[in-house]
């Protein structure tokens, strides 16, 4: 396995650099750029403060000197600097990494919680008015689009029934301490985690409902029940831990999905994460912050395919790595 872990380590490498090459080209393609919101009149910036601007930043270098430049930086720890505020990337993305980690853990743990609880409800009673509602909810929620699904629980929760906040993290007028704003956290995050987790859990269920019919049927249960165990028993403790095995690496490899959905969520619910972090750069075409931002979620999809394999060899014995 050790070997195994190294060998994948060492193949992630030309992976990544591919990757970086891929971004930084497409992010020079894009429309516009850094100076153009300087370029207007009402901005009253002159041609020459752009141009030095341009120089300052190695705008004008050729691409290839520029990605070198870049990369060299970031192998080093300095990832540049924002052009909008002149902040280091590093500090930058660092302040809004625990809103996304909050909301992104939060949405995976419940996420799983749900799917396991219906699908093998679903699963046990297959072909049940139970498994049937199961299964067109889980379509229902694949299908649904997590922005049109954020807008109609603002509308629903926050506006008509005035139940939920509809935006922020933290109710800035109160200004809670202790427990009452972990509360007042709790209480901001529960329609975004809802969105966030709305297609983990509808794909998730699907994999708990399909892997726990293909254990029931397996030879070991029927023994079980033919030993006089209760169905609960036979489900609970000798089904779900083998129907689990591949579901946990699908939840890993639901992390990055998560991730990235964030972008949408906290766009919609105003939170001061990742995701909306990203969005203000791309409106600024701040390059150094959207390769940093994009280099990480890289990094957080190969990190989670690997310890998916490495899970799933460590779950099943029958899996062995060379």
């Amino acid at each position: 396995m050790t070997a195994y872990v190294i060998r994948r380590c060492l193949q992630a490498i030309p992976l990544l650099l591919g990757i970086s090459v891929i971004i930084f080209v497409l992010l020079q393609m894009t429309p516009g750029g850094p100076m153009a919101a300087g370029e207007g009149a009402a901005t009253q910036v002159s041609p020459e403060q752009i141009a030095r601007l341009r120089g300052r930043y190695g705008l004008d270098d050729p691409l290839v000197v520029q990605y070198f430049n870049w990369l060299g930086g970031v192998l080093t720890g300095d990832w540049g600097s924002s052009f909008d505020t002149g902040r280091p990337v590093l500090e930058a993305i660092g302040a809004r990494v625990p809103v996304t980690l909050q909301l992104t853990v939060v949405a995976l743990v419940l996420s799983v919680l749900i799917a396991v609880v219906v699908g093998v409800f679903a699963a046990s009673r297959q072909n049940s008015l139970v498994d049937h509602a199961a299964t067109g909810a889980s379509f229902i929620g694949l299908s649904t689009p997590s922005f049109w699904f954020g807008i109609m629980l603002l509308y629903v929760f926050s506006f008509q029934l005035r139940l939920l906040p509809s935006s922020g993290l933290t109710d800035l007028r109160a200004r809670h301490t202790g427990f009452a704003a972990v509360l007042d956290q709790a209480e901001h995050l529960i329609l975004p985690v809802a969105v966030l987790s709305l297609m983990s859990v509808a794909s998730l269920t699907r994999y708990v409902r399909s892997s726990m019919i293909d254990v029931l049927g397996q030879d070991y249960l029927r023994t079980a029940r033919g030993s006089g165990l209760p169905e609960r028993t036979v489900v609970l403790r000798h089904g779900l831990p083998n129907a689990a095995i591949p579901v946990v690496t699908v939840a890993v490899l639901a992390l990055p999905e998560l991730f990235l959905g964030a972008v949408i969520t906290e766009t919609i619910f105003g939170l001061p994460g990742m995701g909306r972090l990203f969005v203000e750069s791309a409106d600024l075409r701040d390059y150094p912050v959207l390769l940093g931002i994009l280099l990480i979620a890289a990094v957080l999809v190969v990190v989670s395919n690997l310890l998916a394999d490495v899970l799933y060899g460590r779950l099943d014995p029958r899996i062995t790595y060379v």
